[in-house]
């Protein structure tokens, strides 16, 4: 005999609520159960349904898209391959390992004096994850190199104020970078591989194939060049201020302006994270020209020949 179960009895086993499993009735994404008299009865095939939506939604598919992968399930296609692919794709695209520290061990290696609000940012940017459940206060640490360099700037001198800000700065740069290259591969590389909604399950192994040949380009990539702007920019640098004199400024060569990470924050959130340079330029030319146009109105009505 197969097993069977009321609406209530699946909830229980699967972990959703009464409201969601008919809501999910509602949207296609689950069969409906036979009828039994004036009782509805479900089986394992629904049970093993809730399963895979409740998986694939910790995964990060959107309903919408869930039901696209379902109905090629039922129509004879694999999800194998697919979520082989989300597998690849959701893994560490690092060889570093977590670690753990307490807050002991975080306050000594920062010092030995406590900051709440350090330790706020930190968690907020994901450098630190609270762990919850410890009798002691402990954090995982995703990244221990990414700590251990704060540790150093740190001792160096660096606030630490300075150094989160740094760090939000530097995130939106790489994202940027990240960004592009996942343009630029999708476009020459993962399209063939893309064409179908969803790809059939061969095209996502084969993409996942090649998620994995990839992985390391983009991060060696990256190395290589901040290795040789690094060169270039730390040689000129040192140039500067090693020169006696201060060396002459070259007014038709970009200069970088410090703007507060707050100003970039509200004009992200304004015009978006790619016209942040377009928007501050043309902020800047029309305050100049504002200027100029008030100095000119005030010189002529100054003028002895205005009247």
């Amino acid at each position: 005999m197969r097993p069977e179960y009321r609406i209530e009895d699946l909830a229980h086993h699967s972990g959703a609520t009464v409201r969601t499993i008919r809501a999910y009735q509602d949207r296609g994404l689950l069969p409906r159960p036979e009828r039994r008299g004036r009782s509805n009865v479900y089986g394992d095939s629904h049970l093993a349904r809730l399963r895979q939506i409740a998986d694939l939604l910790d995964r990060g598919y959107t309903l919408a898209s869930i039901k696209e992968l379902l109905d090629a399930w039922d129509t004879g296609r694999g999800l194998g391959g697919v979520l082989g692919l989300v597998a690849e794709v959701q893994g560490p695209w690092t060889d570093e390992e977590a670690a753990r520290i307490t807050r002991a061990e975080l306050d000594a290696r920062f010092g030995g004096t406590p900051d709440e609000e350090a330790v706020r940012e930190a968690v907020e940017l994901g450098v630190l994850e609270r762990i919850p459940g410890r009798d002691s206060e402990e954090y995982l640490v995703p990244s221990p190199q990414e700590l251990a360099v704060a540790v150093e700037l740190h001792a160096a001198g660096v606030p630490l104020a300075a150094i989160t800000g740094h760090l939000r700065e530097l995130r939106e740069q790489v994202e940027h970078i990240a960004g592009r290259f996942l343009e630029f591969t999708t476009e020459h590389v993962f399209a063939r591989y893309l064409e179908n909604r969803p790809p059939t399950d061969s095209d996502a192994a084969e993409a996942a194939t090649m998620v994995r040949r990839l992985r390391p380009l983009a991060q060696q990539t990256v190395d290589a060049e901040l290795a040789r702007a690094m060169r270039i920019l730390a040689t000129r640098h040192l140039q500067i201020h090693l020169s006696p004199e201060a060396p002459p400024v070259r007014d038709d060569e970009p200069r970088p302006v410090q703007v507060p990470t707050d100003t970039i924050r509200a004009v992200q959130r304004l015009v978006g994270p790619e016209a942040v340079a377009a928007f501050v330029t043309a902020a800047t030319e029309r305050e100049i020209n504002k200027r100029t146009l008030d100095a000119l109105t005030l010189n002529a009505l100054n003028s002895p020949t205005v009247h």
